[in-house]
């Protein structure tokens, strides 16, 4: 039996992480832990009565230890916890194999760090960790030989291409990209684009935050920091390709010229289950890709005059240091706004240039530097912008 612990179990990731759990007998879910949405997370513990359960939010954590305690029998003896410390306690919980990293946002670098040093190999969907962090987060990965397992759609692609090839890494990854809701329009015209606008991805169904995310390609530009992290690739390996049909999740180029896609339907839960249950290869329903079916493949070079979140991003890479996590912070902030309608679609990518050229760059922050910088970046908005 597997123990695993999925942090964000209320969001995209963490549903269909406990739809995999449902399908595999052999998986035990030790804790869980979200933000403020109980109504979602006491049904998750109804279903898979964990051990310890975490509500970032703390008068809702109080709200819902009395809901269970309500109840009665074996709901009254669920550890709920709150805040950081909670997500870190339940990060470290004993017994646990695996840590499903599914948060959103930087919130995720402490329960992170804390399982690696635990020994706990980590399920990895928590982008922005490794982009502001992952000078420290691989180092570490090594020291306590832990496995990372990359989650998202175009990791886990990657990961499938390389794995079984004797160790040979490739020259090359082509990250492939949807393109988003607004592929090949010019930037005049996303002059009035609205958040219900963005939220409308073609082909996948995501959390609000990662979506506006995909609509600016900044979520690619995240993609493409966190690979040069995972696979040990200089971002001038990296290409991001568009491929509108979701089709071919990533490829990868060997010295060779010999190029190994993964493709598969658009549907996440078939890297969760690898992660969760690797090396092994596991019957998983669903629809299956008909290339009888199938139209067409069709690939397109990024506009990244256009979508400027990805010219970006790979200008925070160049950079390093504490650029990444002012890139970061940045986007999150300006997402944040964006969904409240106090900048407009544009001014998402404005403001994180505008951030990063106010910026002074230091080569090695250290994870206090890092929560520090994300601080002073937000106050740095909110005094400009708010």
């Amino acid at each position: 039996m597997k123990e695993i612990v999925i942090l964000g179990s209320t969001g995209s990731i963490g549903t269909q992480t406990l739809e995999v759990v449902k399908n595999n007998n052999d998986l035990h879910v030790k804790a869980l832990a979200a933000g403020n949405n109980i109504e979602l997370l006491e049904k998750q513990i109804e279903q898979f009565m964990p051990e310890m359960a975490c509500v970032y939010n703390s008068s809702k954590a109080l709200e819902l230890k009395k809901r269970l305690y309500a109840k009665g029998g074996d709901y009254r003896h669920i550890n709920i916890v709150t805040g950081m410390d909670g997500l870190a306690e339940c990060a470290v919980i004993d017994g646990a194999d695996t840590v499903v990293a599914a948060v959103t946002g930087m919130i995720g670098i402490k329960p992170v760090t804390e399982a690696i040093k635990a020994g706990k190999d980590i399920a990895f969907a928590n982008k922005e960790t490794l982009v502001t962090a992952g000078h420290i987060i691989m180092p570490m990965v090594n020291k306590y030989k832990v496995k990372l397992l990359p989650v998202d759609s175009e990791h886990s692609a990657i990961f499938q291409c390389i794995d079984g090839q004797h160790g040979i890494m490739p020259v090359k990854i082509l990250l492939t990209a949807s393109g988003g809701p607004f592929r090949g329009m010019k930037k005049e015209q996303l002059t009035d684009i609205t958040p219900t606008d963005a939220l409308k991805h073609p082909n996948w169904s995501m959390g609000k935050k990662i979506t506006i995310d995909s609509s600016t390609m900044v979520n690619k530009g995240l993609e493409v920091i966190e690979a040069k992290w995972l696979f040990g690739m200089e971002l001038k390996n990296i290409e991001v390709v568009i491929q509108p049909q979701s089709i071919i999740h990533s490829m990868v180029e060997f010295k060779d010229g010999a190029v190994i896609a993964q493709l598969g339907t658009p549907d996440m839960k078939l890297p969760i289950q690898y992660a969760l249950c690797y090396p092994e290869r596991r019957h998983l329903p669903g629809s299956r890709l008909d290339f009888y079916q199938m139209s067409q493949i069709t690939f397109e070079k990024p506009d990244m005059e256009t979508f400027e979140g990805l010219k970006l991003a790979y200008e925070a890479g160049e950079a390093g240091g504490s650029m990444l996590t002012v890139f970061n912070a940045a986007n999150e902030k300006a997402v944040s706004m964006f969904l409240g309608n106090k900048t407009s679609f544009l001014g998402i990518t404005r403001i994180i240039r505008e951030c990063m050229q106010a910026h002074k760059n230091i080569d090695n922050p250290s994870l206090s530097d890092i929560l520090e910088i994300e601080q002073d970046v937000y106050k740095y908005i909110e005094s400009r912008y708010l």
